[in-house]
């Protein structure tokens, strides 16, 4: 994910200049993951910019907050407006990638945070593609996804995170595009930073929320367009040899979108490319998030009104 340099983020209440957006090297956060954070897309209509689902990635940046004992200093109305404030003071007319970030700052050093300051912060800059191929070449990671009872995945911690860079880092170094984790039982469970779903005899499934995912916003898009599109969709646990087999892959997120997956430990998944089901979902996400057709437009809020 390159970074496009713009004129501000947003700190503690305050538009700082892009160069001046620095931090202590003692930020407790750097030492020891203790910070949350949303991904957040805004997608460029030709006419106005929409942010998606700000009011539910706002939600869960707060809950993730509230888990680590961190009080963001602002409403949730106040980080929402502060955010489409950024987006508008840099001017931005394209597609672009949102970042608040929640975490202990300078202060003290050690394993108790209760007393380090909270800062918060939103950053936004012109964003594409996340995965630049057409369809995902995808490896079964050898690390397995965090359980539940070690860290808590439905959390989006920075430390968290680790356990995706270890797995991705893997993958890219072994020349594939993504890693998939197994959860601690065995089960298919997430990429390194996306949901996963399968299609099998036009069955769309996905794994649970108990086999270690991030019970992610566009995973829970795309579960609302298939009901609404009479495809039929369930959640269960995923084997490895069943995602081998099905007809169709395919990723889910606010970086990657929907991404199709084409191959997974070079065992080719369905035809080897975008799958009939996958493209029509892909087809009506990407219509419905840039304002093109009348349904969800409580999922759009506009930037420049």
């Amino acid at each position: 994910m390159s970074i496009k340099e713009v004129d501000y983020i947003w700190k503690n209440g305050e538009l700082v200049n892009w160069e001046q957006a620095n931090i202590h090297i003692l930020t407790h956060a750097i030492h020891y993951g203790t910070g949350v954070f949303e991904g957040i897309r805004g997608y460029w209509s030709g006419d106005n910019l929409y942010v998606f689902r700000l009011e539910e990635h706002i939600d869960r940046l707060f809950e993730s907050s509230k888990l680590y004992f961190m009080d963001p200093g602002y409403t949730k109305k106040e980080l929402s407006e502060a955010t489409l404030e950024l987006l508008r003071e840099n001017k931005i007319e394209s597609d672009c990638y949102i970042r608040p970030l929640v975490y202990r700052g300078y202060g003290k050093i050690g394993l108790n945070p209760l007393e380090v300051p909270v800062d918060t912060a939103i950053i936004g800059f012109p964003f594409g593609k996340y995965i630049e191929a057409e369809g995902a070449r995808c490896c079964i990671s050898s690390w397995r996804r965090i359980p539940t009872d070690v860290l808590p995945p439905e959390s989006k911690a920075c430390g968290n995170y680790i356990n995706s860079v270890l797995a991705k880092v893997e993958a890219v170094k072994n020349g594939f595009d993504e890693a998939i984790f197994l959860d601690h039982d065995g089960y298919v469970s997430e990429g390194s930073g996306e949901n996963l779903f399968i299609v099998k005899n036009n069955v769309v499934l996905t794994p649970p929320a108990y086999s270690s995912i991030l019970i992610g916003i566009t995973r829970d898009t795309v579960m609302k367009l298939c009901n609404e599109m009479n495809i039929k969709v369930e959640e269960r646990p995923i084997t490895r040899t069943e995602l081998i087999h099905a007809d169709e892959a395919f990723f889910s997120g606010t970086a990657a979108e929907i991404t199709p997956i084409v191959e997974v430990d070079h065992h080719t998944i369905g035809i080897g490319d975008i799958g009939k089901v996958t493209k029509k979902l892909m087809e009506t996400f990407h219509e419905m998030v840039r304002g093109k057709t009348l349904k969800h437009t409580d999922w759009l809020t506009p930037v420049y009104s």
